[in-house]
């Protein structure tokens, strides 16, 4: 999109940076623009987010490699990456990243005692359509399982009639700090995985885990322009969050099949077109196919093969506006007969002899090689000069 900044850019690294670099470049980054080391500026609220969705992006070689390829678009949302839409969210997705709550203790102990509660996994779904509907839009219905809370236990995992205990390796708090000398690290609690509770009679509905699987239908709007590699957020569809936090999104990875006429560069698409020697050479006009259906094209006299003719905005949509941005390039292939009357072989021999051209001999039959065999020659000549009068 136009009014996003490049990540790369937002990192200041180059494209052909390290995982390292570009690591390196988002610490520093985050550090610089931190809102606790920047009380009240907005602007350094807006860097600090930009640079958690460049880093969440650039960090990730799926997604590096999709956006390399095609710009903002490829990593699906409105054109970006996950959209943070608070501060404790970027701590949510990248504490470990900076060391469990070190970085919070640097800036005012952002999560620290106070726990907050953590959003559901996400989930994906592949969705496969083809060229035309990837070219109009479309609606798809998918189908995935995921996770809902036990009808016996609701959800705590414990039989029906107990409770959980609180964790007495880390207190109910759910992490535990660490401290090697200045450096202090908070990270989850290895005991109760970050639950703040052990369940010691386990619910028999669901093992203890507190949820079951569950099978969901959805249907899933698709926009024209989409290419293969994007991907579709549908909010709230994905896992329950196991804190009381809001749930995960469902992301359709999407793949396009190839067409048996387009080929697709982008937004532009390709189309080979045969064309013969007489339309190459007099000019013609030709039907092509084109996404909306048939279309009359005009072939200039002198068309040589290989030429392309352009049909401006007959191309794929973009998926952000569905105004169509792309083209349609016909190429001109030159297609040669592989047998020819004989009255296509004798208008082409005629033509050879007129632009002097070498050709290969006539290639005789075997009643015309009987023929010279048993008649004279003067006798041939005499009935292929009738024949010709007679043509």
């Amino acid at each position: 999109m136009a009014d996003k900044r490049d990540y790369y850019e937002i990192l200041g690294v180059a494209r052909t940076a390290t995982h390292a670099e570009i690591s390196e470049a988002y610490r520093k980054a985050a550090i610089k623009n931190h809102p606790d080391k920047n009380p009240g500026d907005e602007e350094a609220v807006k860097r600090f987010k930009e640079a958690a969705e460049a880093f969440e992006i650039l960090n990730d070689a799926e997604k590096r490699s999709r956006y390399d390829k095609f710009g903002h678009a490829g990593v699906g949302g409105q054109g970006g990456g996950r959209h943070f839409s608070d501060i404790e969210d970027i701590f949510e997705a990248f504490g470990d990243f900076f060391g469990g709550g070190a970085f919070g203790e640097m800036f005012g102990n952002r999560g620290g005692s106070r726990r907050r509660p953590r959003k559901g996994d996400d989930l994906r779904v592949d969705v496969t359509i083809d060229l035309l509907e990837a070219a109009r839009g479309c609606k798809k219905t998918i189908r995935f399982e995921r996770s809902r809370k036990c009808d016996d236990c609701g959800g705590s995992g414990a039989r029906p009639g107990s409770t959980p205990q609180q964790c007495t390796y880390c207190g109910g708090r759910g992490q535990v700090v660490q401290q090697a000398g200045i450096l202090r690290v908070q990270t989850t609690c290895p005991a109760c995985r970050g639950a703040g509770s052990i369940v010691k009679d386990p619910c028999k509905g669901c093992k203890g885990q507190g949820y079951v699987a569950e099978q969901v239908v959805r249907e899933v709007a698709i926009p024209g322009g989409v290419d293969t590699g994007m991907r579709i957020r549908v909010p709230g569809e994905g896992q329950p969050s196991p804190s009381g936090g809001p749930p995960g999104d469902c992301y359709c990875f999407l793949t396009v099949r190839e067409h048996p006429l387009f080929q697709r560069e982008g937004a532009h698409l390709i189309c080979r077109v045969p064309i013969n020697y007489t339309q190459a050479c007099l000019g013609a006009e030709i039907e092509v196919p084109t996404l909306d259906g048939r279309r009359e094209v005009k072939i200039p006299a002198g068309t040589q093969p290989g030429d392309i003719l352009t049909l401006r905005g007959c191309g794929m949509p973009d998926p952000h506006g569905g105004r169509r941005v792309g083209d349609l390039h016909v190429q001109l292939d030159l297609e040669v007969p592989k047998s020819l009357t004989a009255k296509q072989e004798k208008l082409l021999r005629d033509l050879a002899e007129v632009e002097h051209t070498n050709v290969s001999p006539h290639r005789k039959n075997f009643l015309e090689r009987l023929r010279d065999y048993v008649m004279p020659r003067d006798e041939i000549r005499r009935e292929e000069a009738e024949q010709e009068k007679a043509s």
